[in-house]
């Protein structure tokens, strides 16, 4: 749990804090948009246990469900992603044993920049997914759909949609390769998992917006499928990283002296 009102993509602006007594951290904080919150039984929590180191100040504690002043908020309403539970956390004096420190004081900023490369290239994998789906679908309707007399898989137009689509989807995987061997390698991967991160999202935006358009009316109805993948498809611009910040990691890798 990283995300705050006022602390999204700047971490450093974290308010949760984490209090050393005697053998107990207390927090006290918030956070938001917390992935499976609802089911969850134990959670990691990003704190600040020093503010005058910044992001060196923040620490990871593993918090369980039923410890005194914690507590998980209503499941929030979403635009898609309904599959899984969204909610706030709320700690108020919540007393977390010591030992419940994950790794060193100050190593939660380390900690959880290792986690978001991970899930940036898992994000990058299901996003070759999803655009695996939506071209089956495409092809499927465009060689029984018929509008003008002929299929509109005759449609030289809707065939150059399609090619790229097929290209965008390619592509992506291919870079999310990259990504995942690099991590497999042992090495840290944050220029490739970024890259990864950026043009699978980004091209999964634009395959399902082509896939509404090839399915025309259909594509807009809920019975065909394809609106739902829509919604579901915003967000991966968004979590674990925003394209914005994506860019900023790439640029700041690129120029950063070796």
């Amino acid at each position: 749990a990283l995300t705050e009102p006022q602390a999204g993509s700047d971490p450093a602006a974290m308010r949760t804090t984490a209090v050393k007594k005697g053998d107990r951290y207390v927090l006290n904080g918030e956070k938001i948009y917390i992935t499976n919150a609802g089911p969850a039984h134990v959670f990691t929590v990003m704190a600040i246990t020093d503010r005058s180191k910044g992001v060196k100040g923040i620490s990871a504690f593993i918090v369980e469900r039923g410890f005194p002043g914690f507590s998980v908020g209503k499941n929030e309403l979403k635009m898609g992603m309904h599959g899984c539970s969204t909610a706030p956390l709320a700690f108020s004096e919540c007393e977390v044993p010591a030992e419940n420190l994950l790794g060193a004081e100050g190593m939660g900023y380390v900690q959880a920049m290792k986690t978001l490369t991970a899930g940036r290239v898992t994000v990058s994998a299901r996003c070759c997914g999803m655009m695996d789906k939506l071209i089956e679908q495409c092809i499927d309707y465009m060689k029984v759909r018929t509008q003008g007399g002929k299929k509109l898989a005759e449609h030289q137009g809707l065939q150059w949609m399609l090619a790229d689509m097929a290209v965008s989807r390619d592509a992506a995987r291919l870079l999310t390769q990259r990504a995942i061997d690099t991590l497999m390698l042992g090495e840290r991967g944050t220029m490739e998992a970024s890259v990864a991160k950026l043009y699978a999202t980004e091209a999964l935006g634009r395959v399902v917006d082509a896939a509404v358009q090839i399915h025309g009316g259909m594509g807009y109805m809920r019975e065909a499928g394809i609106e739902t993948t829509f919604r579901d498809a915003r967000i991966v611009r968004i979590y674990e990283g925003t394209s914005e910040i994506q860019r900023n990691i790439i640029a700041g890798q690129l120029l950063k002296d070796q």
